[in-house]
């Protein structure tokens, strides 16, 4: 019997030639191969086999299949080679024709916002912190003075993977792991990157939108500090004329907190006021699950939403404009700086 099946890997060795195509390779792939192969018939065999003489039988199929399958790939592998080595000696390069002439790209008006907020903040003397955005209840929540009954939770409660685990919803948690990792040592660092939360998509709201956000902590760090920094910042964005106004607020990992608003003159020559983002002085809770001594350090942080820059400072009058890749808005930023 295993003589029989070394005849038709001999009979398969005689049909190869050098006259073949892939096709003709293909065809006796199957001719031999196939549902209703010639080897595939002899499967069949096995049933009237003793069941001692089954296993080496299968052997002997198995080896005939594998060198059917090398001798095929052999021959393949030769007139591939052939024809690609036709096709180079078919093709040549003038290198005196002029080269391509490929469409020039811009870089997408949110990281403009963002390459010029780190450059602003670099310069300064901030680092620039990222971290994950696959986020920790721990790092997301906890640490940012929200526990898990807090009900400002309620607005953040996003897309979670686990019950631990979730899109981070601002990039606050990159601040909370920073400060872990400063081990209560002074820190100055802005936080930029992709934001996620349960709100529908509409010309003012994204499922997905750009957060930046600022911490500084240190010993002598006031108010004071916080507002000046709030007013460069505006300034920087919006243009020396510009002045600032805070107003009293609320979040969980700040106190105080305040609500900031930007000055700007409408069509009729007169001052008036569009908020822009939130800050505050560091909670002493946050200090505290952060690694400081809340007696002894004091910190502020902020937070901006990079689109809301970009539609204020560009004009751009639909959050969506940024998430769907259209060319005619994307092309209007080409040489933007």
């Amino acid at each position: 019997m295993k003589e029989k099946i070394d005849s038709i890997v001999t009979s398969l060795n005689d049909k190869i030639h050098p006259d073949l195509t892939l096709n003709d390779l293909e065809a006796l792939r199957v001719e031999y191969l196939g549902k209703n192969g010639i080897l595939t018939s002899q499967m069949s065999l096995i049933r009237t086999l003793p069941n001692e003489e089954k296993p080496k039988f299968g052997q002997w199929i198995n080896d005939a299949k594998v060198a059917i399958e090398q001798v095929i790939s052999d021959q393949k592998n030769i007139l591939l080679t052939k024809a690609m080595n036709e096709q180079l000696k078919k093709e040549t390069l003038d290198v005196t024709m002029p080269g391509l002439n490929f469409k020039k790209g811009s870089l997408h008006p949110l990281t403009l916002v963002t390459q010029d907020l780190e450059d602003y903040f670099i310069g300064l003397g901030y680092k620039v912190a990222e971290g994950p955005e696959l986020e920790l209840d721990k790092y997301n929540f906890e640490m940012m003075n929200l526990a898990s009954d807090h009900p400002a939770r309620e607005m953040h409660d996003s897309f979670y993977v686990t019950q631990n685990t979730l899109l981070r919803t601002h990039t606050s948690p990159i601040q909370a792991r920073y400060m872990e990792k400063s081990k209560g040592q002074p820190i100055a660092i802005i936080a930029p990157g992709k934001t996620y939360r349960r709100d529908p998509d509409d010309r003012t709201h994204s499922h997905q939108f750009m957060q930046c956000e600022g911490l500084v902590i240190d010993k002598d760090v006031t108010f004071a500090h916080l507002k000046e920094t709030l007013l460069g910042m505006a300034r920087h964005i919006f243009g020396e004329e510009r002045t600032i106004r805070l107003r009293p607020s609320y979040f969980p990992f700040t106190e105080p907190s305040v609500e900031v608003d930007v000055s700007y003159v409408d069509s009729d020559g007169k001052t008036e006021w569009i908020e822009v983002l939130g800050a505050g002085m560091v909670h002493p809770n946050v200090l505290t699950m952060g690694g400081y001594d809340p007696k002894v350090y004091r910190g502020f942080a902020f937070g901006i939403g990079l689109e809301r820059i970009a539609i204020l400072k560009y004009k751009i009058d639909d959050i969506r404009q940024f998430y769907t890749n259209d060319l005619r808005f994307l092309n209007q930023f080409k040489g933007v700086l």
